[in-house]
């Protein structure tokens, strides 16, 4: 049931975020309060010292994939998209790069099945581009695929501070991500502190949402999980929270797939169960 739970609150991530965005909240200011909220939780139990010197260009690293790259392009993706499915389908492209960017990077094999597997995940995104019920959602797509781009980059750097305690790392990254991206919406989207207080509480209540049920609980539940299930077991669940995702969406949007983006989608959620099911 645990792991159910999990999977349902990473799926409410997307339709949430984009309700959040909805509002007149900018895309970067939103990515930096989750960060702030992300620091705030875990700043108390954390053991603050400095990391020993060959930590530091992987933390600073891994700070600003994931702080900074994932959420400003996943954040800019929700804002330029109309449909959060194909945004919840494109998150997906996440393990494929990961398993590329261990490999290009970390020297990992991998095997013929996980190269067809990474093809045939990429082709369901290319499947649903060219769905022409979803022509206006190319760029939106675009920029889903960076922030994936970004998380597989950031799996890498995390392999390097591995011996870092996790609370520690990700309130690091947080902090990290709040002041990147606090410094870019002020230069890029202006306006940013009379926007803070402009902030209403279903706002501010949608952001603690995706601040702490989200980033905080269901991460920290995962860790949870790894404690008594190994990782090839908890992995392939994964491939539950697009799903649950999609029914978040049809019930808060009113979205129905097209039956190209539904086969592409499922070509997408299929083939990447089959990549961690490998791992």
């Amino acid at each position: 049931f645990l792991v159910l739970f999990i999977m349902f609150l990473f799926g409410s991530s997307y339709p949430i975020n984009k309700l959040a965005l909805n509002t007149s909240l900018t895309p970067i200011l939103a990515a930096s309060l989750r960060m702030l909220i992300l620091f705030v939780c875990l700043a108390p139990f954390c053991k603050f010292k400095i990391p020993s010197k060959k930590y530091h260009l992987p933390l600073l690293g891994f700070s600003l994939s994931m702080g900074f790259g994932v959420f400003i392009f996943l954040n800019l993706s929700l804002q330029k998209a109309t449909m959060v499915a194909p945004i919840i389908i494109g998150s997906q492209l996440a393990i494929p790069f990961a398993i590329l960017s261990s490999s290009i990077f970390l020297g990992e094999k991998v095997s013929f099945k996980m190269w067809f597997l990474i093809f045939i995940s990429f082709f369901g995104i290319f499947l649903i581009g060219y769905d022409p019920n979803l022509k206006s959602e190319i760029y939106a797509i675009f920029l889903c695929a960076i922030s994936a781009f970004c998380y597989g980059i950031a799996n890498v750097f995390s392999r390097y501070i591995k011996n870092i305690d996790v609370k520690l790392t990700n309130a690091i990254m947080g902090f990290t991500g709040f002041v990147t991206l606090l410094i870019f919406s002020i230069i890029f989207e202006g306006n940013t502190f009379y926007q803070l207080k402009e902030i209403d509480l279903n706002t501010w209540l949608l952001l603690l949402h995706n601040g702490v049920m989200v980033s905080v609980v269901a991460h920290t539940s995962m860790f949870y999980l790894y404690k008594f299930y190994s990782v090839n077991k908890v992995m392939p669940f994964y491939s539950l929270f697009p799903i649950f995702g999609l029914v978040l969406t049809f019930f808060i949007f009113g979205e129905i797939p097209t039956l190209l983006s539904a086969i592409g989608g499922s070509i997408v959620i299929i083939s990447v169960y089959k990549l961690q099911k490998i791992r």
